[in-house]
């Protein structure tokens, strides 16, 4: 029986310019996806970049790679496998509500 978590990370936040989401501890875990909602932005067109970010020890952050961008509100989300202990998302925006949700599977 596999073990499975769903984890509200941020919910409802408000994010301006360069940011970083809740770091969230997942070693346990075979596989992982970040379901992300934009809920308002300004202006209502703002494009949003995401990138994925791992770590060994939630200190020293590495990017992953994955990428994913919304432009107004919508949602998204991003696959992984072989992430290390620790995730999160870093972005840059100019302003926007985000609900971020990582669902784990191990």
């Amino acid at each position: 029986m596999r073990t499975f978590a769903t984890s509200v990370t941020d919910l409802r936040q408000e994010f301006t310019g360069d940011f970083d989401t809740f770091p969230y501890e997942c070693g346990w875990a075979d596989e992982a996806i970040y379901f992300i909602t934009a809920e308002d932005q300004t202006p209502a067109d703002a494009r949003i970049d995401l990138r994925v970010q791992l770590s060994a020890d939630g200190i020293r952050w590495l990017d992953e790679g994955t990428t994913l961008s919304l432009t107004g509100p919508g949602a998204t989300f991003a696959r992984l496998t072989h992430f290390g202990g620790f995730l999160r998302l870093a972005g840059t925006t100019t302003r926007c509500t985000l609900t971020i949700r990582l669902v784990l599977k191990g």
